[in-house]
């Protein structure tokens, strides 16, 4: 296998990305004391930085492998949309399919580390659904753009921008220029994604989908797949499964165990995933080989603190050494 030709390859690729947007704020200390006040750590801050997270850190990671990316969300009218557009400007994803929507905040996640253990997080969002002037904003971009892509993916976090009528649109119209569409799901909403070309849970959220209790052994993952598979009539069905790898589900079943890199913190890795599994499919890759870079992507990634966008050299370094074995 060429992977220089392969990584070569992307720089040719567009992808939409549709999505609930996060900015993450991560502040970082020391704790040598417990509050007099109240028994909780008082955290020393040493320095605090701000990513790009959820469906942001897909685009920026496609963008961060050499292909066009579009990025589509709803963010407020508030000091932390301004500094998202600005992060997004940075790392060359451009924030103009962005909805204002001056009635909700901009999601904004808060995390605190000491010595690199997170402590706690503060959440700043709205989980009502889209409103229709939204819906119809995303819509209409989306339509504009759809005969230039190559791929779609639609990251879910459940936090309003992906309604079940938006879905229906998108993958509608995809299927009728038959334009693949990448699935990052979560509980809320989970079915309405039925159709997709590559539909990607967690093991938790399938094991909640399907209201059983699942062990995380192949002969468990395999039977709810097949469950699974009838339920979403989509193409490839992919199941993260963090220590385990991950299971994609088709005609067969392929278990493809995890990195063997050391882990820092997992924050952004599923974004990862579906970020460069949907890239490399998009390339012409098959399903196996393009889950078995995202796996080596996520890897990669994980070594760092925060969400934080692949780097093609690690990603291209490790890629050559796991397909020389």
């Amino acid at each position: 296998m060429d992977i220089e030709k392969i990584f070569n390859s992307f720089n040719k690729k567009k992808i939409a990305v549709v999505g609930d947007i996060m900015l993450d704020r991560y502040i970082f200390g020391h704790v040598s004391r417990i509050s007099p006040e109240y028994p909780v750590p008082v955290v020393d801050v040493s320095h605090e930085t701000l990513r790009l997270g959820g469906a942001a850190n897909v685009a920026v990671n496609i963008h961060a492998m050499g292909a066009k990316t579009i990025l589509f969300g709803i963010v407020g009218n508030d000091d932390n949309a301004r500094t998202l557009k600005k992060l997004m400007q940075n790392h060359g994803v451009s924030p103009e399919h962005l909805f204002h929507d001056p009635e909700r905040p901009t999601t904004c996640k808060t995390r605190i580390l000491s010595q690199n253990h997170h402590i706690a997080r503060v959440d700043y969002e709205s989980r009502d659904e889209a409103t229709a002037a939204a819906e119809e904003f995303i819509d209409r971009h989306f339509k504009a753009s759809i005969d230039s892509l190559d791929a779609i993916v639609l990251q879910d976090y459940n936090k309003g921008v992906l309604t079940p009528s938006l879905i229906n649109k998108i993958i509608t119209l995809a299927s009728s220029r038959s334009v693949p569409v990448f699935v990052d799901p979560k509980l809320k909403g989970f079915f309405n994604y039925s159709g997709s070309t590559v539909f990607k849970p967690n093991l938790s959220e399938v094991a909640s989908s399907l209201s059983i209790t699942l062990q995380n052994t192949d002969h468990d993952i395999e039977q709810a797949c097949k469950q699974l598979m009838t339920k979403m009539r989509c193409q490839h069905l992919v199941v993260t499964r963090s220590e385990k790898g991950l299971t994609i589900c088709n005609d067969r079943f392929t278990h493809i165990p995890a990195s063997s890199l050391d882990v820092a913190d997992v924050s952004g890795a599923g974004d990862t995933v579906i970020a460069i599994l949907s890239l490399s499919f998009a390339a012409g890759l098959d399903i196996e080989t393009s889950a078995e870079i995202a796996n080596i992507a996520a890897g990669t990634v994980c070594q760092e603190v925060g969400a934080v966008p692949v780097s093609p050299e690690k990603l291209l370094k490790a890629c050559r050494e796991y397909f020389k074995a």
